[in-house]
């Protein structure tokens, strides 16, 4: 058995918190063409005097902190931690201790909560959110700092380094933004005070899983979990895995004997690739990952649209009246996706099972789409 008591107590109670942030105020210097009198000079430093102490607006911010529950004295809680001991071994008396100090995370049940209905998706607007400069910039910093290490991926797990660079920057703009949540926090919220859904249990029981991971990541690597701060539905590090995910497919990349998403661009790169060959990455499939798309007045294309998968032949495709401007490679299956734009039309693309594959690590065809653009951007400013 091991204990998380020596770990617990040799931390302080706040650590990994971080504070609310502040905006800053700007102090604005202004100078008169002449002073007329020493009056009007003297009314003049004043004023600037008081501008200079003007206290700085404070912005709302969210509550990463949390607030102290005694989660110890919910059933739920307590069944979890008996499982903890007889599945995984964990001492009661560390695991009473970790639970002391976990914090209920508001936020997190606000944030979790399905959107009110709003306007229509448009792709043109999702997209210029990570399809722009500072990204881009971004993205070919990191491309040209570990060039060799996405190379080595590349050669071993097939995925174009494109690819692994337009998910780390759609995820956290290269490990700018890893998110400011206390892990367990918010997974131990999720887990017991998940707000009333349809899919509740099923999202209670997922996160109660991803909590029981959480721990036993921190045990093997050998790190205070309450050091593990995440987006505030738990996700981790460089890469946005949620803990369990770390455990299939983390790689440590970089040879030094742990994986670390956090601070590891190698880890990072190469549990990238890892995920996605799991989850389908065809290394033969080479070229596009999509074809731009034109379908028929008939509509006969429409049973063909949506899925996440690659399931269509192109003879099937172009039966139903989807051309592409490009000739697909045969032998391989595709999928017809739709990119709505709100008022303007909708665009529709032919997708081959590598795009699918990215589907897996966030299931929307915006974000697939969005981590292909943003790659072949940084691509190009690369000058490759």
């Amino acid at each position: 058995m091991k204990s998380f008591v020596p770990l617990l107590l040799a931390l302080a109670i706040g650590a990994g918190q971080a504070s609310n942030a502040v905006a800053a105020s700007s102090i604005h210097h202004a100078s008169a063409k002449s002073a007329k009198t020493a009056k009007a000079s003297k009314a003049g430093k004043a004023k600037a005097k008081a501008a200079k102490a003007a206290p700085a607006p404070v912005r709302p911010g969210i509550d990463y902190d949390g607030e102290q529950v005694n989660f110890g004295e919910w059933q739920a809680v307590r069944d979890f931690e008996d499982e903890m001991v007889s599945r995984h071994g964990f001492d009661r008396a560390g695991l009473d201790a970790l639970v002391a100090r976990t914090r209920f995370v508001d936020s997190a049940v606000q944030l979790v909560k399905p959107a009110p209905p709003g306007k229509p998706k448009n792709w043109q607007a999702y997209s210029e959110r990570f399809i722009e400069p500072i990204r881009i910039n971004a993205g070919v910093r990191f491309w040209n700092e570990n060039a060799a290490e996405l190379a080595r991926a590349e050669a071993l797990y097939g995925v174009p380094a494109e690819i692994i660079v337009g998910i780390i920057g759609v995820e956290t703009i290269y490990g700018r933004d890893t998110g400011r949540f206390r892990v367990v926090d918010v997974l131990t919220t999720l887990a017991f005070a998940y707000p009333e859904a349809p899919n509740r249990v099923d999202r209670m029981a997922f996160f109660r899983s991803e909590l029981e991971n959480t721990l036993l990541l921190a045990r093997k690597e050998n790190i205070d979990p309450f050091s593990l701060l995440g987006s505030f539905a738990g996700a981790v590090g460089m890469t946005q895995f949620m803990p369990g995910n770390i455990l299939k497919y983390g790689v440590d990349f970089d040879g030094n004997g742990i994986v670390d998403l956090r601070n590891s661009a190698s880890d990072a790169i190469g549990s990238v690739a890892n995920f996605l060959v799991a989850h389908g990455w065809d290394r033969n499939a080479t070229g596009p990952a999509v074809f731009p798309a034109d379908v028929a007045p008939s509509l006969a294309w429409q049973p063909l649209l949506g899925g996440l998968e690659a399931r269509w032949q192109p003879s099937e495709l172009q039966g139903a009246g989807v051309i592409t401007r490009t000739s697909l490679p045969e032998q391989r299956q595709y999928g017809l996706i739709d990119l709505q734009n709100g008022g303007d039309p909708t665009e529709y693309w032919v997708a081959n099972t590598n795009f699918f594959a990215i589907t897996k690590y966030n299931r929307s065809y915006f974000y697939a789409m969005s981590v292909v653009e943003l790659g072949r951007a940084v691509r190009l400013s690369r000058g490759i």
